[in-house]
């Protein structure tokens, strides 16, 4: 199976994904191949550079004479526009030029947030991804999405900026922690049920035991998620339609970041919670989608939502602030059947008030 995913954005623009590991190689062949400039733009997170800051810097050295590197804080406290306008403030003091490339090299803050910065400075100067978190090397890295928080709700300030490149190398997973592997696990449990149920069964499996010692044994789903994402994004790259179906259990989810403040639910947390209060509206609806086959993940989250069962009807309003909010609606992506996502527009705050009731009492007791 190739481990290589090519992406068609329109007529003009494509990029690839590469997964693997120790792919420093294929990165300055890459290099070499695309980029004329003497130096580079590092946009980095500060557990990376603790971890891998080392080899990033001798492999970047490589090929570029003069790498000017940017710690990002590590946390989603970090994807603001105080942090996006330091990396903007750094890369235009250091003598960017139109063809002076940026690396986002960390998860999906990271990537979110120099993507943004290459997309704002020079009206666009070139990005290339190395995502080093399972969430991001299945969805954050891909598809083109930037952007910041904004204290009013999620990813409101950004724009779509396309890479010259992914790679994905499962090398940087070795020094992931549990709770990020977790993070990522979401985002692909949401694949399995809005595109392949069979995923649900890969990741029981491979959440069994020794779950995250061997990353290798993990590339294969990543690929499939990757594909997955792809494919969505290629059949709708502004997200004008079937994209909005990657928002399964999203909308619940950022609700539940925003009220708590930025970092102290993590995204992949938040979505979990989101994904079962989707799942019982599905339900509700008369969807043959049984929640159960969900359960075999609880233990995975080590969270408690006690501080939230009584603030359901904030919940609902911050929901309305999301920016798929039509027509004074919320936009739900449910289901039908398993692999079978819609959008439902919801006014009925009852109707909402049951779904979230169930799906925090899942995490009450904690």
């Amino acid at each position: 199976m190739s481990n290589t995913i090519n992406v068609e954005v329109n007529n003009t623009q494509s990029y690839s994904i590469e997964i693997g590991r120790k792919l420093w190689e294929h990165v300055l062949e890459f290099c070499r191949d695309r980029f004329r400039s003497e130096r580079v733009f590092l946009v980095v997170d500060e557990q990376v550079e603790k971890f891998h800051g080392e080899k990033i810097l001798e492999n970047l050295e490589n090929y570029f004479e003069q790498v000017h590197k940017y710690v990002v804080p590590s946390g989603e406290a970090s994807k603001s526009v105080t942090q996006w306008n330091k990396i903007v403030d750094f890369v235009l003091e250091n003598k960017v030029k139109r063809n002076t490339p940026l690396f986002a090299v960390g998860g999906g803050v990271t990537g979110d947030l120099g993507g943004f910065a290459a997309a704002s400075v020079m009206r666009g100067i070139p990005l290339v991804h190395l995502p080093t978190t399972l969430l991001a090397m299945v969805d954050s890295s891909i598809g083109g999405k930037t952007g910041v928080n904004h204290a009013t709700g999620k990813n409101l300030i950004g724009a779509f900026y396309q890479p010259e490149a992914v790679f994905a190398d499962v090398e940087f997973l070795t020094t992931l922690e549990d709770k990020e592997w977790i993070n990522g696990i979401s985002e692909i449990l949401k694949y399995g049920a809005i595109r392949d149920q069979e995923i649900l069964e890969t990741v029981k499996s491979l959440t069994q035991g020794n779950r995250f010692e061997n990353p290798e044994a993990w590339m294969p789903l990543i690929r499939k998620s990757a594909g997955i994402k792809v494919d969505i994004v290629q059949e709708d790259v502004l997200e004008a339609g079937t994209r909005a179906f990657l928002n399964f259990g999203h909308t619940f989810g950022h609700a539940m970041e925003a009220l708590s403040g930025y970092g102290h639910y993590s995204h992949g947390e938040a979505v979990f919670v989101g994904m079962l209060a989707a799942l019982y509206a599905s339900e509700k609806l008369g969807a043959p989608v049984n929640r159960v086959r969900f359960e075999p993940f609880y233990a995975l989250y080590d969270l408690s939502t006690q501080n939230l069962k009584n603030r359901i009807d904030d919940l609902i309003e911050r929901m309305y602030r999301d920016k798929k909010v039509k027509s004074d609606a919320i936009r739900l992506v449910l289901l039908k059947a398993w692999e079978k996502p819609y959008l439902e527009e919801c006014t009925d705050h009852e109707f909402l008030n049951e779904a979230w009731t169930f799906a925090l009492k899942q995490f009450d007791h904690q």
